[in-house]
């Protein structure tokens, strides 16, 4: 046989280099596909059940405030806490959130305070946390009033899918919490929806992979709002 028709050393360690570069990407993509698939049907399944019980307090994830008045996805949350007050789950009710430079001196937290007593929830009975400016923040702020009122279980109300991530953010700050999502917002298109659910499989990998983007999250909070 030529030494031109001899296969050569470097070709066939070539090839092999190859082949397995491309069961590692198709691993890692299979990986991928698994993990995120197992994120959304957890998000799916805390979005859809309602874990609330008797608590020491009631907590209010903010969202977007308008001049004062409460977004309607803040107004659900709120009116979701009001419910859940006036079925003696918990005597207080914490409403979180700071503001922003073009908010005039308005906060999630205060307006939602300002909505709960326009309901009838008496001024003692509520603690607005008004300096917090994302999620990560307003479970840390949660966290330090819990322990200066001795708050031993949380019912935490947000958005369906914002509670699996918010759980495990109560989890690592020592909190104890009970999710209770708030009622839908009438029909949401499949965009949305899809934006909201691919936001929130994003962020809760980029918290368990302990990645420090909270640009991010106030950015696409704040579309979400």
């Amino acid at each position: 046989m030529s030494n031109a028709l001899k296969p050569q050393p470097k070709l066939r360690k070539a090839s092999a280099a190859t082949r397995f570069l491309r069961w590692c990407v198709v691993l890692l993509l299979l990986a991928t596909a698994a993990w995120f698939g197992w994120v959304y049907r957890q998000i799916e399944a805390t979005a859809n059940i309602d874990n609330a019980q008797p608590a020491d307090a009631i907590a209010v994830f903010g969202a977007a405030e308008y001049a004062g008045r409460p977004s309607p996805v803040l107004h659900a949350r709120l009116d979701k806490a009001v419910s859940l007050y006036q079925r003696d789950i918990a005597p207080v009710i914490v409403t979180l959130g700071g503001g922003g430079d073009k908010d005039s001196g308005k906060t999630e937290g205060g307006v939602g305070r300002d909505y709960l007593l326009a309901n009838g929830i008496p001024f003692d009975h509520i603690i607005a946390e008004t300096y917090s400016i994302d999620t990560e923040q307003q479970v840390q702020r949660l966290a330090a009033i819990a322990a200066q009122l001795h708050f031993r279980h949380i019912v935490v109300v947000s958005d369906g899918t914002h509670l699996f991530r918010i759980a495990l953010l109560c989890r690592r700050a020592g909190l104890d919490v009970y999710t209770s999502p708030r009622a839908p917002l009438g029909h949401i298109d499949d965009l949305d929806a899809a934006e909201r659910m691919t936001h929130e499989m994003l962020s809760y990998t980029a918290l368990r992979l302990d990645l420090h983007i909270s640009w991010l999250h106030r950015w696409l909070e704040g579309k979400n709002g």
